[in-house]
């Protein structure tokens, strides 16, 4: 996999992906940024979700659940020294279907949380990692 950083004014910067998409990072006002795009480390969240969302909605279908929604909202929290990592990870999951389960649920959860979701897991090296859900019918 490789990615690609441009800097392009005071503290904004384009990222551009292997497969062909790009993102535009920058900084707060009080930084030196016009605040034009989220920040770098709310894209290391956004990836996180997007990777553990994308295995729940996997493991789901595959287990033939009929599940038409899933939303994954995030708190974090930083260190307040440099480097300020995330010590604290939270995700709560709302996942809609038909007759979902709340153990099958759980279950993809977990499997994403402890086997494939390569994010999370390896921001949990500095994050102590949570999560919990609900399910609605729709």
């Amino acid at each position: 996999m490789k990615a690609r950083i441009k800097w392009v004014e005071n503290v904004a910067f384009l990222g551009e992906t292997e497969s062909g998409h790009a993102v535009l990072m920058d900084g707060s006002v009080e930084s030196g940024g016009r605040n034009l795009g989220p920040r770098p480390m709310e894209m290391l969240l956004l990836g996180a979700g997007g990777c553990t969302s994308f295995d729940v909605v996997l493991i789901l279908k595959k287990s033939r659940a009929q599940i038409t929604g899933c939303e994954a909202e995030i708190q974090a929290e930083r260190a307040g020294e440099d480097p300020k990592v995330f010590t604290k990870i939270h995700f709560h999951f709302i996942v809609t279907g038909k007759n979902l389960k709340p153990e099958q649920v759980e279950r993809a959860i977990t499997l994403s949380a402890e086997k494939y979701c390569s994010a999370s897991i390896m921001l949990g090296k500095t994050a102590a990692m949570t999560h919990d859900f609900e399910v609605v019918e729709g």
